[in-house]
């Protein structure tokens, strides 16, 4: 199949494995990951997610990298390709990033606001009780840092594959890297006294991340770290959304799959230990353990008072830590951009640019909404799962609990039971390369992943109660 000049691609193993790797590294590494490993004990469920990700994860990355680079398509109109049966799966594909970038442009904004708030010095007011809920309720702020990190997003998606994102991530991933290493060995070397005199330290918080816990173990608690790791990995390694098969679509044929998915996992997976060794000992010293049970507000309310407890440092460590968060969601929005873009220019045959702008315009339209979702149109509704919900909590559930677990399950069967596991290993091993994992991968295509992926949409839809 011909590569229209149009689509671009990647110059190499290098630029796609750190374009992916920026895709996957993204808020739900350094958001979502440290709150989960708090909450299910540090060590068991670091334990869980390496042993997913090195097996339902790896399953799906060579799935959908595979099927973008054999169709040179975009994830609406690959499916297609691979089986005429199977175009829904493509619309089902390309519908969760449409659902995903207004809301994540949202939270970018967020994360734009507190970079701000720290480069200019006011960490402290950050760290005031009510901030958070008081400035995402507010009226225009949001909508003004939600446009900002959508220009930048939108930029880097119109400057194309080579010049814009394998050129964005080549630049920006290794910084990345080395700031969230810098911090983690900072936090580690933490201590703090509290009013009783009880004394913490950054290895105390260590011992609790990566030790796992098994004193009072239970089936239900073993299936529900099961569970949050799995739905982790969904955000994670950017499976079930289109991304990876848009990125497997620019990939050359002389690449080595094996070897770039074998790097994306290792680089994913040291970038969410590393946020969590960031995160959960600096909230463990100077918060405890109540302080590490703050949930999803853990990077946006908890955060900053702890680097406000440490003193005039703390300003230098927030500036950091935000300016770091900002480059790893940009990375991944504009991955969530790209999947939408792709698929225009395959569908409908437009160019980039006017591709990216409808995409960005429809984005800024949805992202005003969702920031009104915390004032003028504020309401709560209570999800399936049990959980209270507004505008863009019902944008994340749609995406993530119902429509990846049913596109990840549905591309299970597709290559498992439809076209079978050949047509995936066949394009892996294009040119003489070794797929050393092969018979784990048709194991867990056909018959593991697709049980696995059932119980958390099971669990998802609230018709199992964990």
């Amino acid at each position: 199949m011909k590569e229209t000049k149009s689509r671009g691609s990647f110059s190499g193993n290098i630029g796609f494995v750190l374009a992916a790797a920026g895709s996957a590294v993204g808020l739900g590494n350094i958001w979502r990951f440290p709150y989960l490993a708090a909450k299910d004990g540090g060590g068991l469920f670091l334990l869980c997610y390496l042993i997913l990700v090195l097996t339902f994860g790896f399953t799906l990355l060579t799935t959908e990298i595979a099927i973008g680079r054999k169709t040179r398509q975009s994830p609406l109109t690959a499916y297609g390709v691979i089986h005429p049966k199977a175009k829904g799966i493509g619309i089902l594909a390309c519908l969760v990033p449409v659902i995903i970038l207004p809301y994540y442009c949202t939270i970018g904004g967020w994360v734009l606001k507190y970079f701000a708030i720290f480069m200019t010095g006011g960490g402290g007011s950050a760290a005031e009780d009510g901030f958070f809920s008081g400035y995402i309720s507010s009226g225009i702020a949001p909508v003004v840092f939600g446009i900002v990190y959508l220009g930048l997003t939108a930029a880097v998606v119109i400057a194309g594959v080579n010049k814009g994102i394998e050129r964005f991530s080549k630049v920006l991933m290794p910084i990345l890297f080395f700031l969230i290493i810098g911090i983690s060995i900072f936090c580690l070397t933490l201590d703090y006294t509290d009013a009783s005199g009880t004394t913490r330290t950054g290895l105390e918080g260590l011992k609790i991340y990566v030790i796992p816990d098994f004193s009072d173990i239970t089936f239900n608690k073993i299936f529900t770290v099961f569970i949050d790791a799995l739905g982790q990995l969904f955000y994670s390694i950017s499976v079930a959304m289109g991304i990876m098969v848009a990125y497997g679509s620019y990939v050359k044929k002389d690449v080595n799959l094996m070897n770039s998915i074998n790097q994306i996992e290792i680089f994913d997976t040291l970038v969410a230990f590393f946020a969590g060794l960031m995160i959960i000992p600096a909230v463990f010293v100077f918060m405890g353990r109540d302080g590490m049970s703050a949930g999803a507000g853990l990077m946006f309310i908890s955060l900053p008072k702890v680097f406000y407890a440490m003193g005039p440092v703390g300003n230098v460590i927030g500036f950091a830590f935000f300016l770091m968060v900002t480059f790893a969601a940009l990375t991944s929005s504009v991955s969530i951009m790209e999947a939408i873009v792709s698929s225009m220019m395959d569908k409908f045959h437009l160019s980039r640019r006017k591709s990216a702008v409808i995409v960005t315009i429809y984005a800024l339209i949805m992202g005003i909404i969702v920031c009104m979702g915390y004032n003028k149109l504020y309401f709560e509704f209570k999800l399936p799962n049990g959980t209270k919900a507004q505008i863009l909590d019902v944008m994340d559930y749609l995406s993530n609990n119902c429509l990846m677990p049913l596109v990840a399950v549905l591309t299970c069967i597709l290559i498992g039971w439809g076209v079978k596991p050949k047509t995936i290993i066949d394009e892996v091993t294009e040119g003489g390369f070794k797929f050393r994992r092969k018979t784990l991968y048709i194991i867990m295509v056909k018959f593991i992943a697709p049980v696995m992926l059932v119980l958390l949409l099971l669990q998802s839809l609230g018709i199992i109660k964990l």
